[in-house]
């Protein structure tokens, strides 16, 4: 393989990809790559209103178009599935960015374990687990059919190494991370070997969801916890957007064409480093 094939494997002109949860912090950026690669992007959101300033601030020349649907409503996906065959015509990959956590599900000295209310763990479950296995099957439905495709979960150091306090966000990134090895066997095994399932598990980036539990909002300096993950990581700083992009864009292209059901950490070392 010669230099200009190599780089083609990084050219996404004429490909579509369809994006959940990519409002968020990662989200945007993984976007903002992936349309810098030409790519088309099919952003599916709940939340137009937020998501169509997003859409109109990026620079191809790649273009996205946002489709209002919910992921956990397979039947609104199923809705927005069709729009996006009819904007772009095709489905190639599938990134699944939507998940988040909720108070109730985690611990802290006013709520105990025994407390956490199952309305507040179901909200987790459903949404990491749920929210990744619906959008897989609605446009892994096109994949098989295709007879080829990509599929990019998004998992978290919670998975790997479940995280105090954390519960439901822990155990519903656990089942991400299988769920993606089983997807990956099932669909190759069963449909095409050129459907590929694969996971990012990011380490600590500092997003709308933890930026005050890893940094005091008055001060900007950590917290206890905080200083606790820096102390974890070999690298010593919390992770960048831009640092999830080149694996990102890996997954994504032929480059990694004989790499699936693998969950693959970035996270400046915490997963391989022991404490000591």
């Amino acid at each position: 393989m010669n230099l200009a094939e190599l780089t083609k494997m990084y050219d996404f002109n004429g490909r579509t990809v369809v994006v959940t949860g990519g409002t968020g912090v990662l989200g945007q950026a993984m976007v903002r790559a992936i349309v810098g690669c030409g790519a088309n992007v099919a952003l599916v959101a709940r939340n137009r209103e937020k998501a169509e300033p997003q859409v109109a601030a990026l620079e191809g020349p790649g273009r996205a178009v946002v489709f209002t649907a919910d992921v956990l409503d397979a039947g609104s996906l199923k809705e927005a599935a069709q729009e996006v065959l009819k904007e772009f015509g095709r489905v190639d990959a599938l990134l699944n960015g939507a998940g988040g956590n909720h108070p109730g599900a985690t611990t802290n000295p006013q709520q105990k374990f025994f407390d956490l209310p199952e309305e507040a763990l179901r909200f987790v479950f459903d949404l990491n687990m749920l929210g990744t296995i619906i959008p897989s099957q609605v446009f892994g439905r096109q994949m098989a059919e295709q007879g080829e495709g990509v599929i990019l979960n998004v998992s978290s150091m919670s998975a790997v190494r479940p995280l105090t306090r954390v519960l439901g966000y822990s155990a519903a990134k656990a089942g991400v991370n299988s769920f993606t090895q089983w997807l990956a066997v099932h669909l190759a095994t069963e449909y095409s070997p050129s459907i590929r399932v694969n996971a990012i598990a990011p380490g600590f980036f500092l997003t709308e969801q933890n930026r005050f539990l890893l940094t005091d909002k008055e001060t900007g300096s950590l917290t206890q916890r905080g200083q606790s993950i820096i102390a974890h990581t070999p690298m010593g700083r919390f992770g960048e957007p831009e640092d999830l992009l080149g694996t990102l864009l890996w997954l994504l292209s032929p480059a990694s064409g004989f790499v699936t059901g693998v969950v693959v950490p970035v996270d400046g070392g915490f997963s391989a480093f022991g404490g000591v």
